[in-house]
């Protein structure tokens, strides 16, 4: 077997940055215009508007120009003054992270915190919220991507709603992968990016902002201006009449343009279809060769990464590069917490299909047996099939 170590990956299935769709590449290819030329702010008009379309927003989105992380810092820094109380949901290492954040902005943080393998009761919530009516913003992830995990944040939105209060919500790697938008959560500030389910490199963050949450920040004074941080500056910078505030990434932007074209044509519903498919046949297949998934159940498990817990005495990191060297097949590590504890196998954009299912199988499986399982690779391929074909 002539083995890949050196060589590029035949199959990246990481829980991100992941696999760009080829006409993306394509678009990123694009001539990249003057930011000022007239056809391109029409162009940045235009892709904004497709943005606003994909999110289902009653208003314009806001394209920040760096990784969704300068989007969540952005937020936490906008939204969040010296006299907020933060309530901050943590079921995660990315949930806990941005508790780090509020305190930077606010000294008065209080936290729900579940085991990592577990997602946010609602009712703790809502237990939460009467116990302290001060409380005035409170910040969730979605799916915690190192853990494989959804909240449920739509029936958190609607608590926080009816409290009054401001929420920021963490959707970098579930919008375009499953049903979520900014207003059916009821979110304030909405974070998400063309990198993980939209099959987009990373470079760019889309925010939905509500107007209450605009007049917040506009309101604040500690809010950024002039920085990179700012969203106050971007507020209108999506209408061709409006500069820029600095020069936009021309390149990101052709590329979010396709993405978005690829999403909206291909339809929102078709495309979340595919992610749980593929997700839901892998977890069969983990199941099948006698491993299983990180998550406390398949309720809270997420359809654009699964984790695999890593059995005792098993060497993650070796377990990832014996998959990448003998199957040419990319895995993501676990962070933080969960850092050695799993293996996340991502099904997001490009790579959520089927049969990427079966090849994340087969690498994993035969990684295994290289560290000494014995598993039945073969059992976890069936069981995979015998859940596709069930959908065909």
């Amino acid at each position: 077997m002539r083995y890949l170590e050196h060589a590029d990956p035949v199959i990246t299935l990481t829980a991100g940055p992941v696999n760009a769709y080829a006409e993306v590449l394509r678009g990123l290819g694009r001539t990249v215009l003057y930011d000022y030329d007239p056809a391109f702010q029409l162009f940045y008009e235009g892709v904004v508007d497709k943005a606003q379309k994909a999110m289902r927003l009653s208003n314009k989105p806001v394209i920040l120009h760096g990784e969704p992380v300068l989007g969540l810092e952005a937020a936490a820094a906008s939204l969040i003054t010296p006299d907020d109380v933060v309530l901050n949901l943590a079921s995660g290492v990315y949930g806990k992270g941005f508790g780090y954040w509020a305190k930077r902005y606010s000294p008065h943080l209080l936290e729900i915190e579940v085991p990592y393998n577990e997602a946010i009761d609602p009712q703790a919530v809502e237990a939460m919220l009467k116990a302290h009516p001060e409380i005035t913003v409170v910040s969730v992830c979605h799916h915690d991507t190192p853990s494989g995990t959804i909240n449920p944040i739509d029936a958190i939105g609607a608590l926080v709603s009816a409290h009054g209060g401001y929420l920021i919500v963490d959707a970098v790697s579930s919008f375009g992968g499953m049903k979520t938008h900014p207003e059916d959560c009821k979110a304030d500030i909405y974070v998400t990016g063309p990198n993980k389910c939209l099959g987009a490199p990373p470079g760019l963050t889309m925010m939905g902002v509500s107007e209450r949450a605009w007049a917040k920040m506009k309101a604040n004074p500690l809010a950024p201006r002039a920085s990179m941080l700012s969203i106050v500056d971007w507020e209108h910078a999506w209408s061709r009449d409006k500069p820029f505030p600095f020069t936009p990434s021309v390149s990101e932007i052709n590329g979010l343009d396709v993405a978005l074209d690829l999403y909206l044509n291909e339809g929102p519903e078709a495309v979340w279809a595919r992610h749980a498919l593929t997700a839901k046949a892998m977890r069969a297949g983990v199941a099948a060769m006698g491993l299983s998934i990180w998550a406390a159940s398949d309720k809270i498990a997420s359809p654009t990464t699964t984790a695999v817990r890593t059995p005792e005495g098993v060497d993650e990191k070796a377990l990832r590069q014996a998959a990448r060297a003998r199957y040419g097949v990319v895995f993501s590590s676990g962070r933080g917490e969960t850092l050695g504890k799993l293996t996340r196998i991502g099904h997001m954009g490009p790579t959520a299909q089927p049969i990427y299912a079966i090849a994340a199988l087969t690498a994993l499986g035969g990684a295994m047996n290289a560290a000494g399982q014995k598993l039945m690779i073969g059992r976890g391929i069936d069981a995979a099939l015998a859940v596709i074909d069930a959908d065909a």
